[in-house]
């Protein structure tokens, strides 16, 4: 599986994992629902799971995908200023945008 980060994705999501109550998480990104093609993903820190794939991005981030859930490989996470400030991710590979 793969994913890609932004680099203002990635200043974001480094200040985050440095927090003293973040120690030991990593980025999350999972699919909220699905309906006629539409994906919302969802975006958290979050513990490992049996069912992870653990994917290391180029910003030297450690991304948690859920294996079974093929929409997830080739995601990208970015981070917007306009007009609302926030994360927002889409998968270009499998032509999905989302939130």
């Amino acid at each position: 599986m793969e994913c890609k980060i932004t680099r203002s994705a990635a200043k974001v999501l480094l200040k985050e994992l440095a927090l003293d109550e973040n120690q030991g998480l990593k980025v999350r990104v999972k699919v909220e629902f699905t309906h006629a093609g539409l994906v919302q993903y969802a975006l958290g820190l979050d513990d490992v799971d049996e069912n992870d794939e653990i994917v290391m991005t180029d910003k030297g981030i450690e991304v948690l995908l859920e294996r079974t859930e093929n929409v997830l490989d080739g995601v990208k996470i970015d981070y917007l200023y306009m007009p609302n400030e926030g994360f927002f991710i889409t998968n270009p590979s499998k032509g999905n945008l989302g939130e």
